[in-house]
């Protein structure tokens, strides 16, 4: 397993945002719709999960677990490239692992000094951004050259998010997507959640 070295900086204003990565060099690497199954070990472990995922060009067989959620590197992961989202699913499934969740969510991912940025907008929330580095200290002095400090970030992970900050549990959620209109509706949903901040 590897540490995950990793932070998110809530209820983002997305222009302002993209904005501040753009003055200090942050490079543009795509926008992508990610769709995932989420499944559950057997017996259950509510800290460690399995997710395959896909953004229509890279797709992944992820088993995360988290160590200790108030950390930077508090989440371990294993990963391994796929070629075929929907076989692979088909062979969990034939495996007995069953999807408890299918998830959505947009993401702008940029690049700075080998960290990765992503701007991540996921349906009922604001969107956020995620901090992604080699280690804790290009986690921090990236978060730095954006204008933040640590403490303006958390290290919880998506389903705490929607659950100690939103009050919503996605685990009961079958299917966490966007309606036919899509990303047009999340752009509402944040105006609407910028104007009552």
């Amino acid at each position: 397993m590897v540490k995950e070295n990793e932070v998110t900086i809530l209820e983002i204003d997305e222009t302002h945002f993209i904005n501040k990565l753009l003055n200090v060099g942050a490079i543009k690497q795509g926008e992508f719709l990610q769709r995932r199954y989420v499944y559950d070990f057997n017996p259950i472990n509510p800290n460690k999960w399995i997710r395959l995922r896909t953004n229509g060009n890279k797709t992944t067989l992820t088993i995360k677990e988290i160590k200790d959620k108030h950390a930077i590197d508090g989440t371990e992961e294993l990963e391994v490239t796929v070629d075929d989202f929907d076989n692979t699913n088909i062979i969990l499934n034939q495996l007995g692992y069953i999807a408890r969740n299918y998830q959505e969510n947009y993401r702008k991912l940029f690049l700075l000094d080998n960290v990765e940025i992503s701007i991540d907008s996921w349906p009922l929330i604001p969107t956020y951004a995620e901090i992604e580095g080699k280690n804790n200290k290009d986690v921090i002095n990236t978060l730095n050259k954006i204008g933040y400090s640590l403490s303006d970030a958390t290290t919880l992970d998506v389903e705490s998010i929607y659950r100690e900050i939103y009050g919503i549990n996605i685990k009961e959620i079958k299917e966490l997507k966007f309606g036919d209109d899509s990303y047009e509706s999340v752009l509402e949903y944040n105006k609407q959640m910028q104007q009552k901040m």
